[in-house]
């Protein structure tokens, strides 16, 4: 996901004058593909989780921390935005715990991939209270406070939407929305109940599966909507904080 004429920006800038305190969590696959590739570093993805070794960690952390929140927060700055970049470590904002298996319940060892415990988010409020874009990596200290873990970063914002009792928590993906028959586009769901998206969630795989679960996962937790949208499209970000688009999940 690019933001090549800068309309990401500029939809958050109109966020905050209409009151607004946003928070940005991100992933960064393309980017630690490449540094994987780089290293000559193989890894592969089960349920749409990556199986994470020590050596695979490493390598994940550099890229969100030192290149890919950086890059976002100097991206909003030039836009007169105030962000900051963090990894959800510090503090520590986020404590989890080891995956211990796949969305659907299939047992699988994933390594070191996190699921969320709890979510501190005083740092996040003080950034917020001066004004400041956090722009927050998904990693997160497990329980001894000493290990990081590699959380999936639809989850790490789903559980710090719940933290702050977010009004919306926005799902930015490479796709519309939510579609009950992918890929048939025309099964396109605007709007649907938490409880019905729980009804159908066993029918959803790969990468989505997660999402799917964020989202619930979110609205459960205190969360008041959530919205996947197509991140790929330059204009949907500015509509989702407008009440448009993509797929609406509600309480």
């Amino acid at each position: 996901m690019k933001d090549e004429n800068g309309s990401f920006a500029k939809a958050i800038s109109a966020a905050q004058k209409a009151g607004e305190q946003v928070v940005v969590v991100h992933g960064g696959g393309p980017q630690i593909d490449a540094a994987l590739t780089t290293r000559g570093i193989v890894s592969k993805w089960v349920g749409g989780f990556r199986v994470t070794t020590k050596e695979i960690f490493d390598v994940v952390e550099d890229v969100l921390v030192n290149q890919v929140g950086p890059e976002v927060a100097t991206t909003l700055g030039r836009a007169g935005i105030k962000a900051q970049a963090l990894s959800a470590r510090t503090l520590p904002t986020v404590i989890a715990s080891r995956r211990k298996g796949l969305i659907d319940g299939t047992p699988a060892d994933l390594g070191y991939v996190g699921e969320v415990e709890s979510v501190n988010p005083s740092y996040l409020l003080q950034l917020l209270a001066q004004g400041v874009v956090p722009v927050v990596a998904p990693v997160s200290s497990d329980v001894d406070l000493q290990t990081g873990l590699n959380v999936n970063a639809d989850f790490a914002a789903s559980a710090i939407a719940a933290s702050l009792r977010a009004s919306s928590l926005i799902v930015m993906t490479d796709v519309v929305g939510i579609y009950r028959n992918w890929p048939d586009k025309d099964s396109l769901i605007d709007r649907i109940s938490a409880r019905e998206l729980e009804s159908i969630k066993s029918g959803f795989a790969d990468g989505m599966a997660p999402k799917v679960q964020a989202t619930l996962d979110a609205l459960s937790y205190g969360a008041k909507a959530v919205r996947i949208i197509d991140g790929t499209d330059p204009d949907s970000f500015a509509s989702a904080l407008a009440g448009r688009g993509g797929t609406l999940v509600f309480a």
